[in-house]
């Protein structure tokens, strides 16, 4: 198994492509996220494939950790289309869009199943930090992506 940890920090939105790519197919549940008003944080944590490391796996599959992340500078939080009584509910994300707003900034996290949470920020201001070494994998992700498109 590979030690490193991922740890980034993302200001502006290019910064948050970044960690959309290392999230894409990460799974969270609604009880791991959290919207805290009085800090203005919105924080969670998931269990992201390492795709980091995908091309170094070879056709063993691949790793999974479990990862924080938050966004500060929050105002506000959104769900659409995400069932908040499912507690226990597995979300896939998909991917973290952002775009400007009157207000700042307005994050999207997409789910698969096209629920997404909008975060209603000041700015873009996140951190992805691995929380423990990970575990194998026997599958990765695929969306059939690589297939011949008509």
């Amino acid at each position: 198994m590979i030690n490193s940890l991922l740890r980034l920090k993302a200001e502006e939105a290019a910064d948050l492509e970044v960690i959309s790519t290392c999230l894409q197919d990460a799974i969270a549940r609604i009880d791991d996220m959290a919207y805290i008003p009085r800090l203005r944080r919105f924080a969670m944590v998931a269990t992201r494939f390492r795709w980091e490391l995908a091309d170094k796996m070879g056709d063993e599959g691949g790793l999974r950790v479990r990862c924080g992340v938050h966004f500060d500078d929050v105002l506000r939080v959104r769900a659409q289309g995400i069932d908040m009584t499912d507690r226990a509910g597995l979300l896939p994300l998909l991917a973290i869009t952002c775009a400007e707003a009157d207000y700042g900034v307005a994050v999207k996290l997409q789910f698969g199943g096209g629920g997404s949470i909008l975060l209603e920020a000041e700015a873009v201001t996140c951190s992805l930090a691995d929380i423990d070494q990970g575990w194998p994998t026997p599958s990765r992700p695929d969306h059939g992506l690589d297939d011949e498109r008509v």
